[in-house]
């Protein structure tokens, strides 16, 4: 038998034994005899998850590349594990408190359980974690290949391409087999745990066999080894200071935010005690796992060709010296850490795809109602299936497109760029209760986008998604917008200098977007119930079962959780309560059962939605009131003078937005009244001097022509003057310096007097008035009363533009105060007038008559030195104005001024 098809067989029966270890654990779970599964070190165990095929291949290669360098992939988890224990104990608690079911579903309930927010950190973790699955195919694909070139010449290799799709294919439906096999209702799989752990004891012993065998099956020994590591590059490599704390600090936030390592980490966490085992066996796990990475790497430089691949190192140093069984053993090591990684990643991706993004579509798309028909429970398994079929698929599109290069350790760090995005908002939200849901967005939108622009997109190659063009001179020709040298900064390394970007304004836009914008009362709540999860309850807020019956909840389990299980559940909670038969009491320690079941199936958030809808609302408990009467209490008085604030602020910016409408439509008036101004004196100007030259150049003329021309003289010249007048009258008016002649007269004689001034009593406008009311002797300056009433008669004639124009003045007296209303039966002045009528230069139907807009700026100013007043009338039938002013003498003095 060829070494490739004992490699298969092996394969097979290794998938195998993985079968029968999780469906152990899972059959123990079940059946309550797994106090085994919920040991500190299967816990510690399944962390190994950290140590993908990365790891395991591409460290040697990192270490043969760059020396030392690769420490600080191994570095940041330890420093996580040792110097953020309490920030982990935090994490967990709140997962245990908030029946937390994925980092996505972490965030958005920390920013008052935002679906959106949820959506979007889904999205960016499905894009982020795709090079991660590429890297896997990739380790895997290059793996294969090595065997193959052993038993095959290399033109009769399997294309890569053709090997990756195959190994996809194979991780898609190994994945959807293991992790979907049905719908964990704790979103805890036994199974998937126990089989990771057996994995990561694995892929140990395969890495130290290869190490011993290297040390001293190929080398004479450690001291051979330093010697030859002494003699190499590696001993002489230079490591920038920015590269290595820029990776130390990406590989931690990545341990944080991974989807597979929150997944193990905070998700399938039994015991939060289990972290204490963890803070000094993980790290001890970590450095097992780099023992051994050095010599390795010194010994691949030294014995195998110099264009061996270097991540290959673990698998071709046993093949090219007849250590098969070695090699194959070294293998499966590698295949752990792969499809480790591949299945639990996918189980957290898909759990976030299908409880936030395809559950929330499909119950809207069915009518948004708890009680639908339907089973809800194959639903959201054929959406995690088709989830991580989706998942894998576009890691390997990636592996295509991508290229398939040599360097896995690159391929890993632009995953872990793209998850550690999340940092700012996760961490944010856990310490800090100011953090709102707004600044959250703004801050992982950001910098995704600039990962994308400066990282991720580039990676692809040139001319690929992102043009060489673009590449070298930046978008348009901006130089400062290159993808490797954004706002500048050239000279740091392409991953430095994405983390340094998309951090830095993820950062910036986080605080500053929080600073500015105010939390919802859900936020606040869930802020002080992650801020100080260890001061209050350990529970959320409890339920109150109002109207809700128990027919209705098993109903809705059932379609979800399935009849068997439903009942099972409702049963054994009816027996708890000593009731007979299978539907227990609702009360609040059950539907609070019943929602934990079912989160596991739909999501915690999509859970409290439909359960919300036949309960009718959540009770938040007494300690978590208190949790935020501090602050409310804080923030009481300062929302009180913020809302004065706003309501100051919001009836300033009103009347500012009046006065700049104003103000633009008395700009369109001056505008047209300087056209009309100039107009109007050019007019009389041109007539006087052309009617002026032709009296004077023109021989002959009888004594018609002159008188007839001399006549249009005159009366061009009156015209002139009354414009000039009305003129020098608004100004004399405006500035105070006008001098008032007091008198006294009965009212009805000022009106006769205006009224034969505009033409007296003729059939083209018919004036109605009431003698006996007009009976009233007023003190005041009579000649400035009666150009106020000719204006309005005036403006009445040329405007009203009724079939029979018809003017009726009504004459009233309040205690001192004299009013005359000028009412006319037309269309009267437009609303979009109204407001603006007095100011200068305002017209009204200025295709009917002439002017120049002055006169009802004249007359207010007029009443206004009499101590009175003019208005519009908006709510008459025509055109109407309201003349008021006091019957004894009222007036305003020269340069007095009008405040006064």
């Amino acid at each position: 038998m060829s070494i490739l098809n004992l490699l298969i067989a092996v394969c097979l029966g290794y998938v195998v034994f993985l079968f029968s270890v999780a469906f152990a654990a899972d059959r123990a779970a079940r059946r309550g005899r797994g106090a085994w599964l919920r040991s500190p070190i299967v816990y510690t165990l399944s962390l190994s998850i950290y140590c993908t095929a990365w790891t395991f291949y591409g460290a040697v290669g990192f270490a043969a590349r760059s020396g030392l360098e690769f420490v600080t992939i191994y570095l940041g988890p330890t420093l996580v594990m040792i110097g953020w224990w309490g920030l982990l104990r935090k994490m967990v608690r709140i997962g245990r408190s908030q029946r937390i079911t994925s980092i996505a579903d972490m965030i958005s309930s920390r920013y008052g359980k935002s679906n959106l927010l949820a959506v979007i950190v889904t999205l960016i973790a499905v894009i982020g974690t795709t090079p991660y699955i590429a890297l896997q195919l990739q380790s895997v694909t290059l793996s294969i290949n090595a065997f193959a070139q052993v038993d095959l010449p290399g033109d009769q290799v399997s294309e890569t391409g053709t090997t990756g799709f195959l190994i996809a294919a194979g991780l898609a439906l190994f994945t959807v087999l293991f992790g979907t096999r049905n719908l964990d209702v704790n979103e805890r799989h036994h199974g998937v745990v126990m089989a990771i752990a057996v994995e990561a004891v694995i892929k140990l012993c395969a890495l130290l066999a290869v190490g011993v065998f290297v040390v001293w099956g190929l080398g004479g020994g450690p001291a051979d080894i330093l010697a030859r590591v002494d003699a190499s590059d590696i001993a002489r490599w230079e490591v920038s200071n920015s590269r290595w704390i820029g990776l130390t600090m990406l590989s931690a936030a990545a341990f944080l935010c991974l989807p597979r390592m929150f997944q193990v980490m905070v998700v399938e966490n039994q015991d939060e005690s289990h972290l204490r085992t963890a803070a000094w066996a993980f790290p001890t796990y970590l450095m097992l796992m780099s023992l051994f990475v050095i010599p390795i790497a010194v010994m691949g430089l030294d014995l195998l060709p110099e264009d061996s691949n270097p991540d290959l190192f673990v698998l071709t140093l046993p093949l090219m010296h007849g250590q098969d069984g070695l090699a194959i053993f070294s293998f499966l090591g590698g295949f752990s850490s792969a499809t480790s990684m591949v299945i639990v990643a996918a189980i957290a991706l898909s759990t976030m795809v299908s409880n936030h993004i395809v559950m929330p579509v499909w119950l809207r798309m069915t009518g948004g109602t708890a009680m639908m028909s339907g089973d809800v429970r194959s639903v959201a398994l054929l959406a995690r299936r088709l989830s991580i079929a989706a998942v894998v698929f576009l890691g390997y599109l990636y592996f295509r497109l991508s290229g398939g290069g040599t360097a896995l350790a690159a391929i890993g760090l632009i995953a872990f760029v793209g998850v550690a995005q999340f940092l700012p908002a996760l961490l944010g939200g856990l310490i800090w209760r100011g953090a709102t849901r707004s600044g959250a967005l703004a801050g992982v939108s950001i910098g995704f986008v600039t990962w994308a622009y400066c990282l991720f997109l580039p990676s692809f190659g040139p001319d690929v998604l992102i043009s060489a063009e673009v590449m070298q001179a930046g978008p348009w020709g901006i130089g400062w917008l290159r993808p490797y040298a954004l706002f500048g900064t050239e000279g740091i390394d392409n991953v430095v200098h994405a983390v340094l970007w998309s951090l830095s304004l993820n950062v910036a836009a986080f605080v500053g977007v929080s600073l500015l914008s105010f939390p919802t009362p859900v936020e606040r709540l869930q802020g002080a119930q992650f801020v100080n999860i260890f001061d209050h309850s350990g529970t959320s807020g409890g339920w109150n079962a109002g109207m809700a019956q128990s027919e209705d909840l098993l109903i809705m389990a059932q379609r979800i959780m399935g009849p068997d299980e439903a009942r099972k559940l409702f049963a054994r909670s009816a027996q708890l309560q000593g009731l007979p038969g299978f539907l227990p009491e609702p009360s609040p320690e059950f539907i609070e059962l019943l929602e934990r079941e079912l989160s596991g199936s739909v999501g915690a958030a999509t859970a409290h939605a439909m359960i919300s809808q036949i309960i009718g609302g959540a009770n938040v408990s007494v300690e978590d009131l208190l949790a935020v009467a501090d602050e409310t209490a804080q923030i009481m008085e300062y929302s009180s003078q913020l809302e004065a604030k706003s309501n100051e602020l919001a009836d300033t910016a009103r009347q500012l937005r009046e006065v700049n409408d104003k103000l633009t439509k008395l700009s369109v008036q001056k505008d047209a009244f300087l056209s009309q101004i100039s107009h109007e004196l050019r007019t009389p100007m041109t007539s006087i001097r052309s009617f002026s030259e032709i009296l004077r150049d023109t021989q002959g003329l009888d004594a018609g022509a002159q008188a007839k021309y001399a006549g249009i003289i005159h009366d061009e010249t009156l015209r002139l003057t009354r414009l000039l007048d009305d003129l020098l009258d608004l100004s004399v008016l405006e500035s105070g310096t006008v001098v008032l002649n007091p008198g006294r007269a009965r009212l009805g004689d000022l009106l006769d007097r205006a009224i034969d001034a505009t033409g007296g009593l003729d059939a083209r406008l018919r004036i109605l008035r009431e003698a006996t009311r007009e009976d009233i002797v007023v003190d005041t300056d009579l000649d400035r009363l009666v150009q106020v009433f000719i204006n309005l008669i005036a403006n009445c004639r040329k405007y009203c533009d009724a079939a029979q124009p018809e003017l009726r003045i009504d004459v009233t007296q309040r205690d001192d105060i004299v009013q005359v209303i000028f009412a006319d039966n037309g269309t009267g002045v437009p609303e979009e007038l109204q407001s603006i009528i007095f100011e200068k230069f305002v017209r009204v139907g200025e295709t009917k008559a002439g002017g120049a807009g002055l006169g009802l700026a004249i007359c207010r100013e007029i009443m206004t030195r009499l101590r009175g007043e003019i208005v519009c009338l908006p709510k008459q039938q025509g055109g109407g104005f309201l003349v008021s002013f006091p019957v004894a003498r009222g007036l305003q003095a020269a340069g007095e001024n009008d405040a006064d």
